[in-house]
């Protein structure tokens, strides 16, 4: 008896424990500095078949912003060409809705009993129990709180005042150097007055970092002092300062090579908090034993915990794995649930221009085939081609405006470059320029305010000299009602004169129409057809409507396969892509060792001309990275015999 009535004591004291720690939690809960909520908008653009005579409809070749009006399941979305598949506000609230419970509500359940299960004398103990914590008066309680709560401030204030002596000395001379390297004073970010010091230091550094980051065409300099001014605010323990700068250690992007470091602070976040960031870089770390020893097996639990939190690049890696075989057991269905996540995220932020191109330059192929070209321009090329647009060749401008309006082939997109030779070659009457301008007012940007008024006189003028860009952007007007009337028929007329002419986005949206009936009689195969000629001109929206299509078996039969290898290729066209050309570049400068890391890196994620040059690296001889680590990579033959 003595040990249950023990027992009881016990449980009623953890109550009390509880209680004091979750107010004390709710307390001294600091909130989290200005983050942006965002509504899941990819789940929303899925294809998926009719069912009760409601179609759903692809992802249209738009930049409308979405409806604020409810859309209901099978309900098209005249604003943005999505079909609303599920209630996804209902489902968003009932995952973010916390369980709370009263402290004495706790106590009183936790020390209820059943008076069948105990004798007389441990339930007369139990009720003095009951009844010594039910009386309490609130004025102890408070006197218990306070006493603890201030027992454990004082300790955790003690703490933080010894780390600030450490660590204070740092912030004035990062400032100033920041403040010298780029020439810009930064202003101070606005901090919550329930913040610590610390705190507040860390959030300062991550502000003013990001702010240069996010620069409009920010320099290499920049960059440099940006993460700099992160490292500090990671050494102040910013939780999303240390996931930056982790991977500032792995790639040795703008902090030195330190794979070490990155491991640790990638440990750390994991381990304390979760961070499926971190989760996701451990399992591509162990996968290709950058820093640690190859271990497929961990690789797999990491990757798997970092995709249920919706890492992307640990979703493709596990993608990649489950199509191919590598580390489990072959499985389609299993690939195409990942790679159909990510696709769902890169199609969603995919503008009118159909996104950045993809440059994939085999290494072995420039050695082996000097004479021909790899599809990159070469920089005294650029200039030529510069030198003739300022002496006024209106071919040169449109060319250059088209390269800097989308990027690619060794360019760098700029969209004020563009602006500017476009507007020089539409000013000397170039239909192109006219319509490519009429883009560029209709999405809007940084450096072009959204108007749809001037975007409709720029496409009109293209569309009357019969250019297929300027009647496709009108199209495109007339089907959303922007600045116009909404008339279906006359956007199906201008889209079909566009598609006659072979120009991508006319097919993409004559198969949009074709598939939704808009306008026109629904017809699943014409919009095959519309949709596959708009994929041989490599739109990643062509590519995502026919793999919507494809798993769905909408129109067509359903092919695991087929809508794997098109949602794949969606998937490779995200922002992660451009680490390939970042490593090529490195591999030209001579940076061997950071271009390997890249390549290993994205070789995990499926990216075949990486497992190539990775490969290629590998069999060159050593070098620094392998040299330096405890660990052997496995060989190219046997690491990448896939390729």
């Amino acid at each position: 008896m003595g040990t249950k009535v023990l027992g009881m004591r016990l449980v009623t004291a953890s109550v009390i424990l509880v209680s004091v720690c979750s107010v004390w939690a709710q307390v001294h809960r600091v909130p989290q500095p200005h983050n942006e909520v965002k509504l899941a908008t990819s789940e929303e653009r899925k294809l998926e078949p009719p069912k009760d005579n409601a179609q759903a409809t692809p992802v249209k070749n738009d930049d409308s912003t979405a409806s604020p009006h409810h859309q209901k399941k099978g309900e098209f979305n005249q604003e943005d060409g999505s079909l609303a598949t599920q209630d996804s506000g209902k489902t968003e609230m009932h995952n973010q809705q916390s369980v709370k419970i009263d402290s004495a509500e706790t106590i009183q359940l936790a020390t209820k009993s059943d008076p069948n299960s105990h004798n007389v004398a441990q339930g007369d103990r139990k009720s003095d129990d009951n009844s010594e914590i039910n009386g309490a008066s609130a004025k102890n309680e408070e006197e218990l709180l306070k006493a603890v709560l201030d027992d454990l401030a004082g300790n955790v204030e003690k703490y933080k005042q010894e780390r600030r002596e450490e660590k204070m000395n740092i912030q004035s001379s990062d400032q100033e150097s920041a403040v010298e390297e780029t020439g810009e004073q930064v202003p101070a970010p606005i901090v919550d007055q329930f913040m610590t010091e610390e705190q507040k230091t860390a959030l300062t550094f991550y502000e003013q970092g990001m702010m240069l980051l996010n620069k409009t065409k920010a320099t290499k300099a920049d960059k440099k002092a940006a993460y700099r001014l992160l490292e500090q605010a990671s050494k102040l323990d910013h939780s999303a300062a240390q996931v930056l700068t982790a991977y500032a250690y792995l790639y040795g992007d703008y902090l030195h090579l330190n794979i070490d470091e990155a491991k640790a602070i990638f440990s750390d976040l994991s381990q304390k908090q979760g961070c499926f960031q971190s989760q996701g870089a451990l399992g591509l770390m162990h996968a290709t034993g950058l820093g640690l020893k190859s271990n497929q097996a961990k690789a797999l639990v990491y990757l798997t915990f970092a995709a249920l939190g919706g890492d992307a690049m640990a979703q493709m890696a596990l993608g990649y794995r489950y199509w191919s075989g590598v580390g489990v057991e072959q499985s389609c269905e299993a690939a195409l649930t990942y790679y159909k996540k990510v696709a769902n995220k890169v199609a969603a932020d995919v503008s009118i221009s159909g996104g950045v191109v993809v440059q994939r330059v085999r290494l072995q192929d420039e050695v082996e085939n000097t004479g021909q070209s790899s599809g990159m321009l070469d920089d005294d090329l650029i200039q030529y081609y510069q030198f003739l647009a300022e002496k006024g060749d209106i071919q040169a401008q449109v060319g250059l405006g088209q390269l800097h309006y989308q990027g690619g082939r060794g360019v760098e997109q700029d969209h004020e470059r563009a602006l500017n030779y476009f507007h020089q070659a539409a000013d000397a009457g170039n239909a192109n320029a006219m319509a490519f301008l009429g883009k560029m007012y209709s999405e809007g940007g940084t450096y072009v305010k959204q108007n749809n008024e001037t975007a409709y006189v720029y496409f009109k003028k293209a569309a009357d000299l019969g250019n297929p860009v300027g009647q496709s952007g009108l199209g495109i007007m007339y089907m959303y009602g922007r600045g116009v009337e909404q008339d279906y028929h006359k956007a199906f007329k201008y889209f079909s004169l566009a598609a006659d002419q072979g120009w991508v986005d006319g097919q993409l949206q004559l198969g949009t129409m074709y598939f939704s009936g808009l306008g026109v009689k629904q017809d699943f195969k014409m919009a095959v057809k519309y949709f596959n000629l708009a994929s041989q001109s490599g739109h990643i929206l062509a590519f995502y409507n026919l793999a919507q299509m494809h798993s769905t078996g909408t129109g067509v039969a359903r092919a695991c396969h087929t809508s794997v290898e098109l949602y794949k290729n969606v998937a490779e066209r995200g922002e992660w892509s451009s680490m390939l050309m970042e490593a090529h570049q490195q591999y030209k400068e001579g940076q061997t060792d950071l271009a390997l890391i890249k390549y290993l890196l994205l070789a995990e994620l499926g990216y075949e001309v990486a497992q190539s040059n990775a490969a290629y690296i590998l069999d060159q001889g050593a070098h620094w990275l392998v040299a330096r680590t405890p660990y052997r990579f496995c060989s190219s033959l046997h690491c990448f015999a896939r390729v």
